[in-house]
């Protein structure tokens, strides 16, 4: 059995610490990119880090990705690379972020220092009975934490200080590449994949510990648009045709057997997640989500429908569905490669480490990486409750996946 790597316990948590303090929160309404300044920021944080050890070609780029390479001491090694994203979830703020620490967990209900209504509860997050005695970050419940990905980018960087500290360990080269926008569907857009140079790739951006992520959801958007007619309401008899009263009918009728929350496992989802507008237009944005690909356009298909229907009973309305395209299930296209997946699983069963394949309800970089042409399953990084107030991470977790990416970076060094 290989040996647990004995990471450094205290950096990586001061480095998770120090880059959730960073606000790096996406923002979906601006067309810049990265959308925020905190990317750069972080970016900037990191890129001195990576001088700092030591590693090669550490430069970001113009579109604010961080890139680095670890070079190799085993001759013909195959390059691999490590995969991060900078920005956190629009979905809570990311502002002011105060984590705090949990020596020696105890067991039982987290309540939140700065908002006495959010809990941490077990019955919410039963996973917390298998880890008393472990060191938790929660943040105060006035924002979210971060973990989602810093957790992971914490992770990276402290395997890379390993290696460089380290040098008798076997590896092929390593790229480190660090993304934007992930959390708004953008983190690959500007990635390219010659210049990452690798054969396959590992997405640290799952949760808990143990998982390998080789299926994720396929994804598309749509944004329906309908369209009325104002006018003052003192002379709107027979002449007002009013768009809220049709977005009414139309959201009515999205089956609820396809919501997000009636939904679980492999079943697929039609998520209606921003309503904005007026008499004159409504906007609606809607994610569509499944495992099978071709059901997105059986999703699509459906919501046209239903806006025809609701066009044809609102005289005077127009509504209009436009059709964009997300990002592809992994599992598509992770048979091109498949030691990535099965290095995975040989690094875990040469440190005598549980793992579980597995398929998640959303998707990472990895999903959009591996549909042009790097092959790239996702691996935790200690996270939980994403996207929340009550988001928390594992420190006794963080260690074992760095552990695990090390032991994979062996593996792929006897390829």
């Amino acid at each position: 059995m290989a040996e647990l790597a004995a990471l450094n316990r205290s950096r990586l948590l001061e480095r998770f610490l120090r880059y959730v303090q960073v606000n790096t929160t996406a923002n979906a309404e601006t067309d810049d990119y990265p959308s925020s300044e905190g990317q750069w920021e972080l970016g900037k944080i990191l890129l001195d880090e990576l001088n700092a050890l030591g590693a090669e070609d550490a430069h970001v780029d113009e579109f604010g990705l961080v890139w680095a390479m670890l070079p190799g001491n085993v001759e013909n090694a195959p390059t691999i690379a490590w995969n991060s994203h900078l920005d956190t979830s629009p979905e809570t703020t990311g502002e002011n972020v105060k984590p705090q620490v949990i020596e020696q967990y105890a067991g039982g209900d987290i309540a939140l220092s700065g908002d006495s209504s959010k809990v941490i509860t077990v019955a919410e997050c039963p996973e917390l009975n298998n880890l008393v005695g472990k060191t938790l970050i929660t943040t105060d419940g006035t924002t979210l934490l971060g973990g989602d990905d810093k957790a992971g980018i914490a992770i990276i960087m402290e395997a890379a200080s390993y290696l460089i500290e380290h040098p008798e360990i076997p590896h092929g080269p390593i790229r480190i590449l660090f993304t934007c926008d992930e959390e708004i569907g953008r983190g690959v857009n500007h990635v390219d994949i010659d210049k990452v140079g690798a054969v396959a790739a590992y997405t640290l951006d799952g949760g808990g510990a143990g998982d390998i992520d080789i299926e994720t959801f396929s994804a598309d958007g749509l944004h329906v648009q309908v369209k009325g007619v104002n006018i003052h309401p003192s002379i709107a008899k027979d002449r007002m045709v009013n768009a809220l009263r049709a977005a009414g009918t139309f959201l009515d009728r999205l089956p609820r057997e396809q919501a997000p929350e009636t939904t679980e496992d492999r079943v697929g989802f039609i998520h209606p997640y921003v309503l904005e507008g007026g008499v004159a237009q409504v906007n609606i944005k809607i994610l569509l989500r499944d495992f099978d690909t071709s059901e997105l356009q059986v999703k699509a298909d459906l919501v046209k429908a239903i806006a025809s229907e609701v066009e044809q009973e609102h005289a005077g309305i127009e509504i209009v569905v436009e059709h964009q395209k997300q990002y592809r299930n992994m599992a598509d296209g992770l048979p091109k490669e498949p030691r990535a997946v099965e290095f995975a699983k040989q690094a875990h069963d040469e440190l005598g480490l549980e793992y579980r394949l597995s398929s998640i309800r959303g998707g990472t970089d990895g999903s959009m990486l591996t549909e042009k042409g790097l092959p790239t399953p996702n691996l935790s990084s200690g996270q939980h409750t994403q996207h929340s107030p009550l988001e928390w991470a594992c420190l006794d977790e963080m260690i074992q996946q760095g552990q695990v990416l090390l032991q994979t970076a062996i593996v792929w060094g006897r390829a």
